[in-house]
Protein backbone atom coordinates (compact mmCIF):
# COMPACT_ATOMS: atom_id res chain seq x y z
CA UNK A 1 0.00 0.00 0.00
CA UNK A 2 1.17 4.03 -0.92
CA UNK A 3 1.94 5.84 2.08
CA UNK A 4 0.54 9.29 0.82
CA UNK A 5 2.10 12.11 1.97
CA UNK A 6 0.72 15.04 -0.47
CA UNK A 7 -2.11 15.71 -1.98
CA UNK A 8 -2.47 18.45 -4.55
CA UNK A 9 -5.73 19.70 -6.21
CA UNK A 10 -6.71 21.83 -9.03
CA UNK A 11 -10.29 22.77 -7.83
CA UNK A 12 -11.62 23.58 -11.05
CA UNK A 13 -15.40 24.18 -12.14
CA UNK A 14 -16.33 26.61 -9.82
CA UNK A 15 -17.73 29.16 -12.28
CA UNK A 16 -19.33 26.32 -14.47
CA UNK A 17 -21.57 24.96 -11.11
CA UNK A 18 -22.33 28.20 -10.50
CA UNK A 19 -23.51 28.92 -13.64
CA UNK A 20 -25.55 25.64 -14.21
CA UNK A 21 -27.19 25.60 -10.78
CA UNK A 22 -27.31 28.98 -9.76
CA UNK A 23 -26.75 31.66 -12.91
CA UNK A 24 -23.80 32.77 -11.27
CA UNK A 25 -20.38 32.13 -11.01
CA UNK A 26 -19.59 33.92 -8.22
CA UNK A 27 -22.46 31.24 -6.42
CA UNK A 28 -20.08 28.33 -7.33
CA UNK A 29 -17.01 30.18 -6.15
CA UNK A 30 -18.88 30.45 -2.61
CA UNK A 31 -20.02 26.60 -2.57
CA UNK A 32 -16.31 26.11 -4.20
CA UNK A 33 -15.47 27.01 -0.23
CA UNK A 34 -17.68 24.79 1.23
CA UNK A 35 -16.05 21.68 -0.57
CA UNK A 36 -13.14 22.95 0.82
CA UNK A 37 -13.18 22.68 4.44
CA UNK A 38 -15.11 19.40 4.00
CA UNK A 39 -11.24 18.00 2.11
CA UNK A 40 -9.21 20.05 4.92
CA UNK A 41 -11.20 17.87 7.36
CA UNK A 42 -10.72 14.40 5.55
CA UNK A 43 -7.16 15.05 4.59
CA UNK A 44 -6.62 14.85 8.62
CA UNK A 45 -8.47 12.30 9.00
CA UNK A 46 -6.26 10.20 6.72
CA UNK A 47 -3.02 11.70 8.62
CA UNK A 48 -1.91 13.54 5.40
CA UNK A 49 0.52 16.15 6.13
CA UNK A 50 0.82 18.36 3.14
CA UNK A 51 -2.14 19.41 1.10
CA UNK A 52 -1.84 22.17 -1.78
CA UNK A 53 -4.68 23.87 -3.10
CA UNK A 54 -4.25 25.88 -6.48
CA UNK A 55 -6.53 28.90 -6.00
CA UNK A 56 -5.45 31.67 -8.28
CA UNK A 57 -2.95 31.30 -11.06
CA UNK A 58 -0.85 33.93 -12.64
CA UNK A 59 -3.71 33.30 -15.62
CA UNK A 60 -6.48 33.95 -13.97
CA UNK A 61 -6.04 37.87 -14.26
CA UNK A 62 -7.48 37.64 -17.86
CA UNK A 63 -10.81 36.79 -15.48
CA UNK A 64 -13.40 39.95 -15.18
CA UNK A 65 -12.75 42.16 -12.76
CA UNK A 66 -16.02 41.98 -10.87
CA UNK A 67 -15.36 37.83 -10.73
CA UNK A 68 -11.74 38.70 -9.26
CA UNK A 69 -12.34 40.90 -6.72
CA UNK A 70 -15.44 38.68 -5.54
CA UNK A 71 -12.90 36.10 -5.06
CA UNK A 72 -9.89 38.20 -2.97
CA UNK A 73 -13.74 39.16 -1.28
CA UNK A 74 -14.56 35.74 -0.47
CA UNK A 75 -10.74 34.71 0.83
CA UNK A 76 -10.34 37.76 3.26
CA UNK A 77 -13.45 36.67 4.74
CA UNK A 78 -12.58 33.18 5.12
CA UNK A 79 -8.83 34.08 6.57
CA UNK A 80 -10.88 37.21 8.74
CA UNK A 81 -13.38 34.13 10.22
CA UNK A 82 -11.54 30.52 10.05
CA UNK A 83 -8.06 31.01 10.61
CA UNK A 84 -8.12 30.78 14.08
CA UNK A 85 -10.32 27.71 14.12
CA UNK A 86 -7.39 26.31 11.76
CA UNK A 87 -4.80 27.65 13.90
CA UNK A 88 -6.95 25.57 17.17
CA UNK A 89 -6.77 22.87 14.74
CA UNK A 90 -2.79 22.96 14.45
CA UNK A 91 -3.18 23.85 10.74
CA UNK A 92 -0.39 25.79 8.71
CA UNK A 93 -1.00 27.75 6.40
CA UNK A 94 1.79 28.62 3.67
CA UNK A 95 0.78 30.88 0.34
CA UNK A 96 2.75 30.13 -2.76
CA UNK A 97 2.83 32.66 -5.30
CA UNK A 98 3.79 36.33 -5.48
CA UNK A 99 1.68 38.62 -3.06
CA UNK A 100 1.06 40.99 -5.08
CA UNK A 101 -2.26 41.44 -3.74
CA UNK A 102 -4.21 44.53 -2.08
CA UNK A 103 -2.22 46.57 1.00
CA UNK A 104 -5.15 44.49 3.56
CA UNK A 105 -5.02 41.16 1.25
CA UNK A 106 -1.36 41.28 2.05
CA UNK A 107 -1.84 41.81 5.48
CA UNK A 108 -3.81 38.78 6.24
CA UNK A 109 -2.00 36.39 4.10
CA UNK A 110 1.56 37.40 6.12
CA UNK A 111 -0.25 37.33 9.23
CA UNK A 112 -2.35 34.08 8.29
CA UNK A 113 1.35 32.40 7.45
CA UNK A 114 2.81 34.05 10.89
CA UNK A 115 0.19 32.87 13.29
CA UNK A 116 0.10 29.00 12.15
CA UNK A 117 3.98 29.27 10.73
CA UNK A 118 4.59 26.25 14.18
CA UNK A 119 1.97 24.11 13.28
CA UNK A 120 2.65 20.50 12.19
CA UNK A 121 -0.88 18.71 11.80
CA UNK A 122 -1.05 19.62 8.18
CA UNK A 123 -0.04 21.75 5.99
CA UNK A 124 -1.79 23.81 3.49
CA UNK A 125 -0.11 25.29 0.76
CA UNK A 126 -2.39 27.67 -1.23
CA UNK A 127 -1.59 28.65 -4.20
CA UNK A 128 -2.09 32.33 -5.22
CA UNK A 129 -0.95 34.55 -8.32
CA UNK A 130 0.76 31.18 -8.93
CA UNK A 131 2.35 29.73 -11.93
CA UNK A 132 5.09 27.07 -12.25
CA UNK A 133 7.03 28.71 -15.36
CA UNK A 134 7.60 31.36 -13.23
CA UNK A 135 8.72 30.15 -10.31
CA UNK A 136 11.39 27.89 -11.84
CA UNK A 137 12.56 31.09 -13.94
CA UNK A 138 13.04 32.60 -10.70
CA UNK A 139 14.90 29.11 -9.23
CA UNK A 140 17.32 29.48 -12.41
CA UNK A 141 17.61 32.98 -11.89
CA UNK A 142 19.04 32.83 -8.21
CA UNK A 143 20.89 29.65 -9.24
CA UNK A 144 22.58 32.38 -11.81
CA UNK A 145 23.15 34.56 -8.92
CA UNK A 146 24.84 32.59 -6.74
CA UNK A 147 26.69 30.63 -9.04
CA UNK A 148 26.00 27.45 -8.31
CA UNK A 149 25.78 24.56 -10.51
CA UNK A 150 22.75 23.87 -12.12
CA UNK A 151 21.43 20.40 -10.94
CA UNK A 152 17.83 19.00 -9.26
CA UNK A 153 19.20 19.86 -5.96
CA UNK A 154 19.58 23.20 -6.17
CA UNK A 155 16.36 23.87 -8.25
CA UNK A 156 14.84 21.85 -5.69
CA UNK A 157 15.92 24.67 -2.72
CA UNK A 158 15.02 27.54 -4.99
CA UNK A 159 12.07 26.74 -5.55
CA UNK A 160 8.90 28.48 -3.45
CA UNK A 161 8.40 24.22 -2.26
CA UNK A 162 11.43 24.14 -0.75
CA UNK A 163 11.43 21.91 2.29
CA UNK A 164 8.06 20.84 0.96
CA UNK A 165 7.67 17.15 -0.25
CA UNK A 166 6.64 16.56 -3.55
CA UNK A 167 2.58 15.81 -4.47
CA UNK A 168 2.52 12.20 -3.97
CA UNK A 169 -1.19 12.84 -5.75
CA UNK A 170 -3.04 15.22 -8.16
CA UNK A 171 -6.54 16.08 -8.45
CA UNK A 172 -7.99 17.82 -11.09
CA UNK A 173 -11.50 18.11 -11.08
CA UNK A 174 -13.84 19.60 -13.36
CA UNK A 175 -13.45 16.84 -16.10
CA UNK A 176 -10.48 19.06 -18.03
CA UNK A 177 -7.63 17.00 -18.15
CA UNK A 178 -4.23 19.05 -17.83
CA UNK A 179 -2.15 20.39 -15.51
CA UNK A 180 -2.81 24.63 -16.01
CA UNK A 181 0.90 25.46 -15.26
CA UNK A 182 0.74 24.05 -11.46
CA UNK A 183 3.78 23.08 -9.77
CA UNK A 184 5.19 21.54 -13.16
CA UNK A 185 8.42 20.25 -11.37
CA UNK A 186 7.16 19.29 -8.69
CA UNK A 187 4.17 16.96 -10.16
CA UNK A 188 6.69 14.88 -12.21
CA UNK A 189 6.12 11.27 -10.43
CA UNK A 190 2.61 12.28 -8.79
CA UNK A 191 0.05 10.01 -9.53
CA UNK A 192 -2.99 11.92 -11.44
CA UNK A 193 -7.09 11.56 -11.40
CA UNK A 194 -9.29 13.82 -13.38
CA UNK A 195 -11.95 14.09 -11.62
CA UNK A 196 -15.65 14.46 -14.18
CA UNK A 197 -17.32 16.28 -10.91
CA UNK A 198 -17.24 20.32 -11.22
CA UNK A 199 -15.29 20.73 -7.75
CA UNK A 200 -18.51 22.27 -5.38
CA UNK A 201 -20.08 18.96 -6.34
CA UNK A 202 -16.69 16.69 -5.16
CA UNK A 203 -17.38 15.19 -1.48
CA UNK A 204 -15.79 13.48 0.78
CA UNK A 205 -16.41 10.05 -0.56
CA UNK A 206 -15.14 11.23 -3.73
CA UNK A 207 -11.70 12.14 -2.35
CA UNK A 208 -11.62 8.36 -0.35
CA UNK A 209 -12.41 7.03 -3.36
CA UNK A 210 -9.65 8.20 -5.01
CA UNK A 211 -7.29 8.08 -2.18
CA UNK A 212 -8.00 4.14 -1.67
CA UNK A 213 -7.59 4.12 -5.70
CA UNK A 214 -3.75 5.66 -5.12
CA UNK A 215 -2.99 3.26 -2.44
CA UNK A 216 -3.34 0.59 -5.21
CA UNK A 217 -1.01 2.03 -7.54
CA UNK A 218 2.05 -0.31 -8.38
CA UNK A 219 4.53 3.17 -8.03
CA UNK A 220 7.76 2.01 -10.15
CA UNK A 221 10.12 5.40 -10.65
CA UNK A 222 11.48 4.03 -13.46
CA UNK A 223 12.47 0.65 -11.86
CA UNK A 224 10.44 -2.57 -13.16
Amino acid sequence: MNPLNHVAIIMDGNGRWGMKYKNSRNAGHKAGLNTVEKIIKETIKNKIKYLTLFAFSTENWKRPKKEIDYLFNLLENFLLNRIEDLHKKKIKLKILGSKKFSPKLNKLLNNSEKKTSKNSKLQINLALNYGSKSELINAFKKIKKNKKAITEKNIDINLQTKKIPDPDLLIRTGKTKRLSNFLLWQLAYAEIFFEKKLWPSFNEKDYNRIIKEYKKIKRNFGKI
